[in-house]
């Protein structure tokens, strides 16, 4: 090798034959030093050393370039321990290439034991040890000695520009980057094309994406780096369509992409669900060659996978020509990610036998793949994979381990976990708090939340956003205040993940002002954001309020998601307001989201709910899938509707088909029994709840099971059933009790059940109501007047009747004794006409219902006044002949209402359905479907 230095060679023959033979072992070193075989290289090299005085300075400097590249560290220590032997540290080309070794075996504090023991150093010397840091991830490190190297008097080259710029970069850091661009135009380097294109990296990753694009405009050269930099610069700021848009010129110019390109614009692609642009680059991928390449596989399958094309991402996966762990990785995370939980986990069992390893992602991603199926023994399999391969202290594994306990609803064993960790950073700390706030332990997240910030550990997006959940959960407004607070203090209130929770939680808190008004002042807002605000509306009983949301969010744009749908259709459900869930139904179907079993139980829901039981039924039936919460919204949908036989019939059907109840599955059920008197079902159902299910009663049961006995008249069985229940009942047992004793006319039992409400709820209007009301059935005056002083003096005012009805999809409010409405004229013309009719027929005004202590006359008038019958009339006026009615009102359809409008249903010759706070009432020639048993 020529330019090998072969040292000082002493004269006569022998010793210039040794030299020969030096030469000609360093050549033979620099192939083996090529080839990878750096045991036999440095073996040779050491033999040089003993049969020669020659300094085998070339031989060393191949040795150590083997090492760089292979990352050999042991035997890079080894070349350093001869080169030291030789007394060649003060060698500056020695030196130099030792300090590089270190930087890429990844030994930074070698490296620099290196650099400081050097007599002299040079401009290589300083730009070996800064790229040391800057690779390593140490910028600050990497910029600091740049500075101290420009103090030394030497001048930087355009080298070192390049490795300070991406440090800045890495660190965003603009101000010093700002600095160096001006150094570097000073120093004459603005026009170099890597220079220039690292500057354009480093203002995009800095987010000046307007200042990186000026400096690429105004680049006197332009190569394939240059463009990658800026259309990297864009998909990295989430400006995927500019990064699009860059490609496009880039062709048009003639600049040829590389894989490189290919990678960045995929993974733009991915961001933006663009999947006619990806297929477009897949396309071009092809006609360029680049299809064979693992990089830019992996990225197409992952490309092809965040677009929902997960069988086009697996024919890719599986037609690579070479795959690695990320391919298997890509792969394992579109199943997940697109809700195929039982498909990423049979992945990574194949990727096993094929003798793969997997590395912590993969364990990431098939741990959160378990968490979504709640697969705990799948999970708890793969915990002992990761203890197996050395990965249970990494903090990101550990980290998705507590998540995947949580999620699996072992919150002690993920507390056990978290507790254990060697190390724990604010991820850890989130998904324990996430933990604890996703299974109603709201309070436990709250705690762990004030015990993060004493342990100095900075809480970041998601752990408010955990935080905050729990806030709306306890419904605890005080505490979601202080971390609105504390959210503005960290600068955190522009986030719109951050602002959307925020709503929420004001929303659950019944501050719906207060999330409007947030809402309404949010600089960014994005389809999370819009259907936080609907979920709100429709959670506070502001149906209307949601559904004109909803048409606004269409109007600025912004397209509808699942969790948008099930939203609105919740709000459709509150109105009964059918016509604009069919459109929405149409909607659905359109964008595709019809086949997603969430949103099919909504559907489901939502028919119920207005009405249409035999339409629910009918989406049930042709669900593609359908989980317990399918069934259970079909079963609550037959209860609702008063056919207990059907729902029963559906329950048993459900077990044959092998699903599992649940508790809210039970609730239904039970309630199904109680409305249609199936008393010995119910009892049945209970018992075989416990003893069958091993599902343990909830308030809910017992309240379920209080209804059943106390609604047919079981009086001794309701009491006993309470006296014996292992918890203590609260203020819906007792509310179902009073309300049973209304419906009998019992007033011993519904003054005692009176007491022990008021005594948990003393602001509740309801059972002051009830009460009333069997006083004055029952014709005792005197305690009615004293209730109604009561009633006075607790300062509790009833809550006003309110009934909807949905006309030309517009749906319209009245309120008990409403003279509002555009049409009331009309409105109080046909009530006037119907009660001549009625009285005809029979119908004799029950005054017991209203409590106002005036004249029958009077009486007579507040009962005509009433909402449901004032949205009957408007029904009647405003709808052609023969047209259902669907009424959907706040509170239970009063006796009297119940009365006239089975009379009224008669007269018309129209079905008129009334959804009240507890079931559907559907009124037919004369007669309800309830059988006056409600």
């Amino acid at each position: 090798m020529a330019s090998m230095a072969l040292g000082h060679i002493q004269s006569g023959d022998g010793l210039k034959s040794r030299a020969r033979d030096c030469f000609c072992n360093g050549d033979k070193v620099s192939r083996l030093c090529q080839e990878g075989r750096l045991k036999e290289a440095l073996h040779m090299v050491e033999l040089m050393v003993q049969q020669t005085t020659t300094t085998p300075i070339g031989a060393y400097l191949c040795l150590l370039k083997g090492c760089s590249k292979r990352k050999a560290l042991a035997e890079g220590k080894q070349v350093h321990a001869l080169i030291a032997q030789s007394v060649l540290d003060s060698n500056i080309f020695l030196a130099n290439t030792l300090v590089h070794m270190y930087s890429k075996c990844g030994s930074v504090l070698d490296a620099h034991k290196v650099f400081s023991n050097m007599p002299q150093r040079n401009v290589y010397s300083w730009t070996a040890i800064i790229s040391a840091y800057a690779d390593s991830g140490q910028g600050e490190e990497a910029i600091n000695l740049f500075q101290q190297m420009q103090r030394t008097g030497l001048a930087p080259d355009k080298v070192v520009f390049v490795v300070v710029l991406k440090a800045c970069a890495s660190l965003a850091t603009l101000e010093q980057g700002k600095q160096l661009h001006s150094d570097i135009i000073k120093r004459g380097f603005q026009s170099d094309v890597i220079v220039g294109s690292t500057l354009v990296d480093m203002y995009a990753k800095c987010g000046c994406t307007d200042d990186a694009r000026e400096l690429f405009n105004n680049m006197s050269e332009r190569d394939v780096v240059s463009w990658n930099a800026m259309i990297a610069g864009y998909a990295q700021n989430g400006l995927g369509k500019e990064a699009l848009a860059l490609y496009e010129q880039m062709k048009q110019e003639g600049v040829q992409p590389d894989k490189i390109t290919f990678v960045v614009l995929l993974k733009a692609c991915a961001s933006l669900a663009a999947l006619e642009q990806g297929k477009q680059l897949h396309s071009d991928i092809i006609e360029r060659g680049f299809q064979s390449d693992v990089i830019v596989g992996n990225t197409l399958v992952d490309m092809y996978a965040k677009c929902g094309c997960t069988e086009d991402a697996r024919e890719l996966f599986n037609n690579m020509s070479e795959r690695d762990v990320v391919s298997w990785n890509a792969m394992i995370v579109g199943y997940a990610q697109n809700g195929l939980g039982k498909e990423a986990l049979a992945l990574y069992e194949q990727m096993k036998q094929e003798g793969v390893q997997p590395n912590k992602v993969t364990f990431t991603c098939v741990l959160s793949a378990c968490a979504s199926l709640a697969a705990l023994e799948q999970g708890k399999q793969l915990h002992y994979d990761i203890i197996k391969r050395g990965f249970q202290s990494d903090v990101i594994v550990g980290s998705t381990l507590v998540d995947m306990y949580a999620k699996c609803g072992c919150t002690d064993d993920a507390r056990e976990l978290f507790n254990n960790m060697s190390e724990r950073n604010v991820v850890s700390w989130s998904a324990m708090i996430a933990g604890y706030a996703q299974n109603g332990l709201g309070k436990e997240a709250l705690a762990l939340y004030e015990q993060m910030k004493q342990e100095g550990v900075q809480p970041d997006i998601v752990t408010f956003t955990c935080v905050l959940s729990a806030c709306a959960s306890l419904a605890a407004l005080e505490q979601g205040k202080q971390l609105h607070s504390d959210i503005i203090k960290r600068g955190f209130q522009s986030d719109v993940i951050v602002g959307s929770t925020l709503i929420d939680m004001y929303a659950k808190c019944g501050c719906i002002e207060d999330a409007r008004e947030l809402f309404n002042y949010m600089s960014e807002r994005n389809v999370v954001s819009w259907s936080a605000m609907i979920a709100g509306y429709a959670q506070n009983g502001l149906g209307k309020e949601a559904l004109a949301l909803y048409e606004q969010m269409k109007q600025e744009g912004v397209q509808p998601d699942i969790v948008t749908f099930t939203c609105v259709l919740s709000a459709c459900a509150s109105l009964a307001a059918l016509e604009q869930g069919k459109q929405l139904h149409f909607d659905i179907i359109k964008r595709g989201f019809h086949s997603n079993v969430i949103v099919g139980n909504t559907l489901v829901d939502m028919y119920a709910k207005c009405g249409c039981i035999e339409d629910a039924r009918e989406l049930f039936n042709y669900m593609s899938e359908r989980n317990v919460v399918s069934w259970s919204a079909m079963i609550a949908g037959y209860a609702q509707n008063g056919l207990g036989k059907e729902a029963l019939a559906l329950y048993e059907q459900m077990k044959q088909e092998g699903v599992q109840p649940d508790n809210v599955t039970f609730t239904c059920v039970l309630s199904a029994c109680a409305h249609s008197r199936l008393v010995d079902e119910g009892r049945y159902v209970f018992d075989s709840m416990c003893k069958d299910h091993d599902v343990t009663p909830t308030k809910e049961h017992y309240a379920c099971m209080v209804d059943l006995l106390a609604r047919a008249g079981c009086w001794a069985d309701a009491e006993l059933f309470i006296n014996k229940m292992p918890i203590q009942p609260d203020s819906v047992v007792w509310m179902t009790l009073l309300g049973a004793a209304r419906n009998h006319g019992h007033v011993e039992i519904g003054r005692r059940a009176f007491d022990l409400v008021v005594k948990l709820e003393p602001k509740n209007a309801a059972p002051y109501v009830l009460l009333s009301n069997i006083y004055a059935a029952a014709g005792r005056k005197d305690e009615l007047a004293k209730i109604r002083n009561e009633m006075k003096d607790a300062g509790v005012k009833k809550i006003p009747g309110c009934s909807w009805i949905e006309v030309d999809n517009h749906v319209h409010t009245f309120v008990v004794g409403d003279a509002t409405h555009p049409q009331s004229k009309e409105i109080l013309a046909e009530l006037d006409r119907l009660a001549g009719l009625m009285k005809e027929a029979g119908y004799i005004p029950d005054l017991s219902f209203v409590l106002d202590d005036v004249e029958d006359e009077e009486k007579e008038k507040a009962l005509c006044k009433h909402s449901e019958k004032l949205a009957i009339a408007f029904g009647l006026i405003s709808t052609p002949p023969g047209t259902t009615i669907r009424i959907k009102k706040n509170l239970r359809v009063c006796g009297d209402c119940h009365n006239a409008t089975k009379i009224i249903s008669k007269i018309v010759r129209r079905e008129i359905i009334v959804m009240d706070a507890n079931r559907s009432h559907h009124f037919k020639d004369g007669f309800c479907s309830c059988r006056d048993y409600w």
